[in-house]
């Protein structure tokens, strides 16, 4: 590793190359982390645009090329990152960077046909991780489907705890309760770790009061999550069938998770050769050849009597249209909306669509996630990091080192800074939400939510 240490600071010399809306993303949010970060892109433009936003150097020029590498400092670079719109390109990208400077890389590859050769193309190429945008929102939509009450389900611990976000319904008994005398009313292990109230993120103590339209993230184990969503009088049950719209890689990734645990799936598609093709690979499920955009087909294939609905046509204004007709028409079911672009985001947010899934921002998130796990070998903990409530906070997974200061007092004595909440202490596969009387201790995963990035330590919650 050749990563810069200088003081507190921890940097990583990082190489992006594609500068589409992934590679945009990473660029932003790296170099907020204090990271040396060079871009590299064939359009002169989007360099100039990018290197004039932010801290980083940006080199117009094709990233497979060897001489543009090494214009770039692929010598000394810790990470080189291949998010280009080619796969061939972005595994040429990794391929030269072993060759040029034996950093870790991470290439994206969408085509499907890859799928099955990822893990040989890894270790043929050295590649540190190779990630595919469709299978890693396949596996975001089956995890919210286990919870259909659930908008988000972030997992930590190796799937042990789940931070679930859901919205504070009309007549909810939870609307006017205050967060202390929540134990007097409900009975379960779960603590309320952040509410997105309107614009405002509130990281609460216990005088916060819950309100109606409010968005509410809480952390708990799976069968604790259940017992909650069954005592606040929401739907707990995984769905047990589901219509998707839309036969994308995205689609199939998702009927092979979904039919894994015994949900039954239907898919409807207007491409005929699609539909054969699906056929074949999904010989389980039920393929329906027609435009989901038609109101009549969906109630004539029984839309009503499906317990979850996807739109994951690959294009936006449709699912859009098509979730909110399923959201009338299906009522309380699970409705999970595909969206490529984020250009209207906030006139989204207030469409009350349930869950929505944007696959280039999991993409970005997965490879932050990585480079943070990288800092483990100068000095950082990260264990799992996730974006909730909409990406205005994180939570972060931590694993308890000896003779770490956290471990030196009980919570209440502890200096923790001010909007750090210590969410949750998995112990021995033991989940406890934590009092101001427990101590982390040597070995404990713990999860902080903070609205506070580039954490990089357990001890940076301190003061």
């Amino acid at each position: 590793m050749n990563s810069v240490i200088t003081g507190e600071i921890r940097k990583m010399k990082i190489i992006i190359v594609g500068l589409g809306k992934v590679g945009t993303t990473l660029a932003a949010e790296l170099c907020d982390e204090e990271n040396d970060v060079t871009v590299i892109d064939q359009k002169e433009d989007l360099v100039e645009d990018v290197s004039g936003q932010y801290d980083l150097m940006g080199i117009t020029g094709n990233g497979a090329s060897h001489s543009t590498q090494m214009e770039a400092g692929i010598e000394t670079a810790d990470l080189l990152i291949a998010v280009t719109g080619s796969d061939e390109i972005n595994l040429l990208c990794c391929l030269m960077a072993e060759d040029g400077g034996k950093c870790h890389s991470i290439a994206r590859v969408r085509n499907p046909e890859y799928n099955s050769e990822i893990g040989f193309i890894r270790d043929k190429f050295h590649i540190s991780m190779i990630i595919n945008p469709d299978m890693a929102a396949a596996l975001e939509i089956a995890r919210n489907l286990k919870f259909p009450s659930a908008i988000d389900v972030d997992s930590f611990a190796k799937n042990r705890v789940d931070i679930l976000k859901f919205r504070i319904r009309e007549g909810s008994m939870l609307d006017g309760l205050r967060i202390a005398d929540l134990s007097r009313k409900i009975h379960g292990n779960i603590l309320i770790c952040a509410i997105e109230r309107g614009k405002e993120l509130i990281i609460p103590d216990g005088n916060t009061v819950l309100r109606e339209k409010d968005q509410i993230a809480i952390v708990a184990g799976s069968a604790d999550a259940n017992q909650f969503f069954r005592q606040v009088g929401i739907l707990a049950n995984q769905v047990r069938n589901i219509m998707i719209v839309g036969g994308s890689p995205l689609a199939y990734y998702l009927t092979v998770l979904l039919q894994a645990v015994g949900i039954r799936v239907k898919i409807i598609e207007k491409s005929y050769e699609r539909c054969e093709v699906l056929s074949e690979m999904l010989p389980k499920a039920t393929i329906v050849h027609g435009d989901g955009t038609d109101k009549e087909l969906l109630l004539e294939e029984g839309l009503e009597q499906y317990e979850g609905f996807a739109a994951l046509t690959n294009i936006d204004e449709e699912n859009i249209l098509i979730s909110l007709y399923a959201k009338k028409i299906a009522g309380q079911r699970k409705i999970v909306t595909k969206i490529n672009r984020i250009a209207f985001d906030e006139v989204i947010r207030e469409l009350d669509l349930d869950t929505i899934v944007h696959p280039n921002d999991i993409t970005a998130e997965i490879i932050i996630r990585y480079a943070r796990s990288m800092k483990n070998t100068f000095g950082s903990n990260v264990e799992t990091l996730h974006k909730i409530i909409d990406g205005k906070a994180e939570a972060l997974e931590f694993i308890i080192r000896p003779k770490s200061r956290v471990t030196e007092a009980t919570l209440q004595e502890l200096p923790i800074r001010k909007g750090i909440l210590v969410a949750c202490i998995y112990r021995q596969g033991k989940i406890i939400i934590p009092r101001g009387a427990d101590r982390m201790q040597t070995g404990d995963s713990v999860i902080i939510v903070t609205q506070e990035k580039g954490l990089g330590d357990i001890e940076d919650i301190l003061e």
